[in-house]
């Protein structure tokens, strides 16, 4: 597919689920991360501060029935990265969004896809590629039902594993 969907389009035309896999202990830097580094922290209570288009876009898939679930697989002792998602995940929850993790060592023998993904409905896969250093180099697409079925069956045992959002402590 040469033309691919932004996120909000994608998740837009779901009607049942989007679940989406995160398996990297750090990515891209960007400001807020930084802002967390030298100590800044959010004003969970000004939600004008923090909510973000993603945030509405998850939280209207959510009204319509969607159900949006983030799996993410990290190592332990966690990164500075890692820490930070873990903080900043109230956001992902305030939208709806259900959220696990999954320590590395605990993944060792299921089959794990080789990229960060979304998938939608149990029908798309959008995949996301990363450089070693977690900037960003690409998205694709794959409809094909075998590799969507086999990469929504991995989604599921690693979600099955993973440990609720709110039981994980960052260690």
């Amino acid at each position: 597919m040469s033309s691919i969907p932004e996120f909000a389009e994608l998740l837009a035309d779901a009607g049942k689920s989007a679940v989406h896999l995160e398996m990297r202990d750090a990515y891209f830097s960007n400001p807020r991360f930084e802002s967390w580094q030298r100590g800044q922290r959010v004003d969970w209570d000004d939600r004008a501060s923090w909510w973000r288009p993603f945030h509405q876009d998850i939280a209207d898939a959510i009204a319509r029935g969607v159900q949006v679930r983030r799996a993410r697989i990290v190592s332990e002792p966690v990164t500075d990265y890692i820490r930070w998602e873990h903080y900043q995940t109230r956001a992902n929850v305030e939208t709806g969004e259900e959220v696990r993790w999954l320590p590395r060592h605990r993944a060792w023998d299921l089959l794990l896809p080789g990229s960060d993904l979304w998938i939608f409905d149990g029908r798309l896969i959008r995949v996301h590629h990363f450089s070693g250093d977690g900037g960003w180099i690409s998205k694709e697409l794959c409809d094909d039902p075998a590799v969507v079925e086999q990469h929504a069956a991995a989604f599921e045992k690693i979600w099955d594993r993973a440990t609720p959002h709110d039981q994980y402590e960052v260690k």
